[in-house]
């Protein structure tokens, strides 16, 4: 029987993708470690506000407390994490209008609680609902990375977000989250974008750029082009877009890309 011919340059193009594949992988392995502490966490928060519920009556901020001792631990255990918490959805709490209860290691070492005033009369910060961490899990039901951004909320830090929807029933609860300072994620994933041979860079859902050694996309710029979110949820192996080859990061919101051979050799 025959066979369809490969193109002239189909072996060359699989291998020039092998370097981004496994570079790809391996930001993948950094960051699940970051999602298996968000997603314990929200199985926790699932837990206490089931246990509420039975009770018949509505959350407060006390019943939050059982959360400690597992977000004290995986800040222990999870090295590239700083923060990790549960953000309340408004009006979810019968106490309070919103709630972070959110633990994170100082630069000390040490790990303490963020104590943040919340009232809408006297905080700028009352209101997070606008922020991609907690918008992205909520409107699409999936897991984000948000930023980089400078963090004022929680450590004036410029950071990464990792953040996955709370559900009760089909309904939306909160976000579970980890924050991961900016120089500990560029530490672990710039030695891989430097082994690549073409410009690369690391983004996200909304084309905001988190590592890159490209100089004409800059840290924490957007990178136009493509829906972003529809490459995410294609093919593992990825598609081309204007001499871009955009490969994600198998299950990790996050997207690489790189310059296409072809498009910048003669």
């Amino acid at each position: 029987m025959g066979s369809t011919p490969r193109p002239a340059n189909a072996g060359s193009a699989l291998l020039d993708d092998r370097p981004a594949a496994e570079a790809a992988a391996r930001v993948r392995d950094a960051l699940e470690g970051v999602f298996d502490a968000v997603g314990a966490t929200a199985v926790d928060i699932e837990s206490v506000l089931s246990s509420v519920a039975a009770k018949g009556r509505r959350p407060v901020t006390d019943d939050l407390t059982a959360l400690r001792p597992g977000l004290r631990t995986r800040l222990d255990r999870y090295d590239l994490v700083s923060g990790i918490g549960f953000v309340a959805a408004p009006g979810l709490l019968d106490d309070v209008p919103a709630w972070l209860e959110w633990w994170q290691r100082t630069a000390g070492g040490a790990v303490q609680p963020l104590l943040l005033d919340l009232d809408p009369q006297r905080s700028a910060y009352s209101d997070y609902t606008h922020w991609d961490w907690f918008t992205l899990p909520r409107d699409t039901g999936q897991r984000a990375v948000a930023g980089p951004y400078v963090d004022y909320l929680c450590s004036d830090e410029y950071s990464l977000t990792l953040s996955a929807p709370v559900t009760a029933k089909g309904r939306f609860m909160g976000v579970a989250a980890a924050d991961v300072y900016l120089r500990r994620f560029e530490s672990v994933v710039m030695p891989l974008l430097q082994r690549l041979p073409e410009p690369a860079r690391l983004v996200n859902a909304r084309g905001r750029v988190a590592a890159s050694t490209d100089p004409r996309h800059l840290v924490g710029s957007l990178s136009k082009g493509p829906d972003l979110a529809a490459v995410l949820a294609g093919p593992a192996e990825g598609t081309d877009h204007d001499g871009l080859r955009l490969l994600p990061c198998d299950g990790v919101p996050l997207i690489l890309a790189t310059a296409r051979s072809s498009a910048v050799r003669p």
